[in-house]
């Protein structure tokens, strides 16, 4: 006879037992839309694992199974990613992970006086896996950008369904100037391809229409700067700082960081500075966002025209998670005001 603990031991088990088979279950049942065009392969092993399942034997097989299955999935969405970009992939099958590649050799560039081969980071990828929990797949990547590219490639991302999650620079002294865009989405694996294929092909054509890369944005900027605080003030709701014809609002966020916490002064703010002449203006700031702000944040600033310079983090270790992005704009100085508010509108309706 066993003793209670040995009961409790054995039933313990039975529960991880079962536990895992609902487990495995319910990956290969996500997986089955995603099966319905894959290859023989793919079908296969999701029919050998509902097997396994129905057998009781999924411990020895189930992830190693799962694995495979993946892969097979990748294989099969290898096919529409290369005819949906245009490009030829490669698959690496231990992470079931497809990439597709492109170097920028349309352009030279010299970093620190040295004429730099793409292969030492000038080349613009997209990688896409099958995405656990449903039948979509997932795509990451990062996009070689002139300054003149950066922001209709921006859109052209935006409007395609991708997200923007970072924009920086990798290199110091480099000529021209190159800056990289990451992207990433979830969702049928054909679109996603696609909508990379946009972003691709907006650098393309900027590029043919001008193989010299702009210097400026368009329109000039009078100095010295004459612009008028009212209506400025009056559309954002907030009273500015005036210096030499300029004005500066800022509006502050809350966090905390190490249990301390933090605001407006300490940096946790959205500013806006604007300068030149009530016709003629500029506007460039600082923008803080959540995480789930930053797409409705970037959607709302390329539709007013706004164009984006940066997008990064200031801090670690705070509470709400905030990313910054940078900003330039001209037109009228009430013209952009109005956009402003209207981004910062977008910004409160999104749901934390």
């Amino acid at each position: 006879m066993s003793s209670p603990k040995a009961a409790r031991g054995k039933a313990k088990k039975a529960g991880a037992k079962v536990a895992h088979k609902k487990t495995v279950a319910k990956k290969v049942a996500s997986t089955k839309a995603a099966t319905a065009d894959a290859s023989a392969q793919a079908q296969q092993l999701a029919a050998l694992i509902e097997k396994s399942l129905a057998d009781g034997n999924t411990a020895p097989v189930s992830e190693h199974a799962m694995q495979d299955l993946m892969a097979a999935l990748c294989k099969n969405y290898s096919a529409k990613i290369e005819a949906a970009t245009g490009l030829k992939g490669t698959m690496n099958e231990a992470e079931g992970v497809f990439k597709v590649s492109a170097p920028r050799t349309d352009v030279k560039v010299k970093v620190d006086e040295w004429q730099m081969p793409p292969f030492m980071g000038l080349g613009s990828w997209a990688a896409f896996t099958p995405a656990r929990g449903s039948a979509h797949a997932m795509v990451m990547g990062d996009t070689v950008v002139l300054e003149d590219e950066v922001n209709p490639a921006m859109s052209a991302a935006l409007d395609a369904g991708l997200e923007v999650t970072a924009l920086h620079n990798h290199f110091f002294f480099d000529e021209p100037k190159i800056y990289f865009m990451h992207i990433g989405g979830t969702g049928d694996a054909k679109t996603l391809a696609a909508g990379v294929r946009k972003v691709y092909d907006k650098i393309a054509e900027i590029r043919a229409a001008n193989p010299t890369p702009a210097r400026t944005f368009p329109g000039s900027i009078p100095s010295p700067s004459s612009v008028t605080a009212g209506p400025i003030e009056v559309a954002l709701g907030v009273k500015g700082q005036a210096s030499q014809g300029m004005l500066k609002v800022v509006i502050g966020r809350p966090a905390a960081m190490h249990g301390v916490s933090v605001g407006k002064e300490m940096g946790i703010n959205t500013w806006a500075a604007f300068a030149g002449s009530d016709d003629a203006a500029v506007i460039d700031g600082d923008f803080a966002m959540t995480e789930n702000e930053l797409q409705p944040v970037l959607r709302a600033m390329r539709k007013e025209g706004i164009n984006i310079v940066a997008i990064h983090q200031h801090m670690s270790h705070e509470q709400p998670r905030y990313l910054f992005l940078h900003y330039w704009g001209k037109g009228k100085a009430a013209h952009l005001a109005q956009a402003l508010r209207r981004v910062l509108d977008a910004q409160a309706a999104v749901k934390s």
